[in-house]
């Protein structure tokens, strides 16, 4: 077991911790602050990535690089305006991807390669509907806040167990392929009870960042900052953070003003989401382009 991961579930175990001093309201306070501090600020170095994936090209200058991510972004929030179902759909597709991806992204490549993307893909959409089976009234009420739509047809229960099964049958054919994964089921088999443990306790806001920062965010940006100085360092921390300053405070700042604006409403549950939606499908992009490099 990696020594992030043992923060991981050190961080995880403090949070269950905290939950028995505060309420939900506190929960979801709490869980607001990670969110817009590490787990926005690591997805607030795309485009010095996108650069350094691109210095093969010089013909893709960084304006239009930036013009680029730009349009994605305005693209994927008209998208939540005219067709916010599909945009939700893509949103919970992309962003479970995205989480098997990072989780497992030091998986080998067996044939066919396309199985290994599945997996990844059926591995975070198994994560997303453990968080959403223990808080199934409050996830409908968002759901509807954003696409207007009753979704209480759709049985969460039903499809975690799809997805479950599907995850075992991915575990037992890695098993079979690769000793080195073998030996690894036990505690991926651990680090899922944590989750259970850790969704099950706390509110939906406080189970999701606790996940999203300790499990997902702080483990990419170590990958983000090996990827670009070529080791993890507390240097070259701050060099992320230096470099990334300027677009986390311009997220942080648009967030604010949507919380001044409609904070008293119900739609500010489908604004913030919207928002989150619009900043990780360009940031899904970049970061499966690094895992390629």
């Amino acid at each position: 077991m990696s020594k992030n991961l043992n923060l991981s579930i050190l961080a995880s175990f403090l949070g269950l911790w905290i939950t028995s001093f505060l309420n939900d309201k506190f929960q979801i306070m709490v869980g607001f602050l990670l969110i817009f501090s590490f787990g926005i600020l690591h997805g607030a170095n795309d485009l010095v990535i996108l650069t350094k994936l691109n210095t093969s090209k010089r013909t893709v200058s960084f304006l239009k690089l930036i013009l680029s991510y730009i349009t994605v972004v305005l693209f994927s929030a008209f998208l939540f305006v005219m067709l916010p179902w599909l945009a939700l759909l893509l949103f919970i597709l992309v962003s479970g991807y995205h989480f098997g991806e990072q989780h497992w992204q030091n998986l080998k490549d067996f044939p066919p390669k396309w199985l290994k993307h599945a997996f990844q893909f059926n591995y975070g959409i198994f994560i997303l509907l453990l968080l959403f089976v223990f808080h199934v009234k409050e996830v409908e009420q968002i759901i509807f806040s954003i696409i207007n739509i009753d979704v209480q047809f759709i049985n969460i229960v039903f499809l975690l167990a799809v997805f479950g099964f599907v995850l075992s049958l991915f575990f037992v054919y890695y098993s079979y392929k690769s000793v080195e994964f073998r030996k690894k089921v036990a505690e991926e088999l651990l680090y899922l009870l944590v989750f259970t443990v850790l969704f099950k306790v706390g509110s939906l806001i406080w189970g999701f960042a606790l996940y999203f920062i300790f499990w997902h965010s702080i483990p990419s940006l170590i990958d983000q900052i090996k990827y670009l100085y070529g080791n993890y360092s507390f240097n070259n921390f701050k060099l992320y953070f230096k470099s990334a300053f300027v677009y986390w405070l311009v997220s942080l700042i648009g967030i604010v003003i949507l919380y001044l604006i409609f904070k008293n409403e119900t739609i500010f549950d489908a604004l913030f989401f919207s928002f989150l939606a619009a900043i990780t499908f360009p940031h899904a992009f970049v970061i499966l382009k690094m895992y390629k490099k």
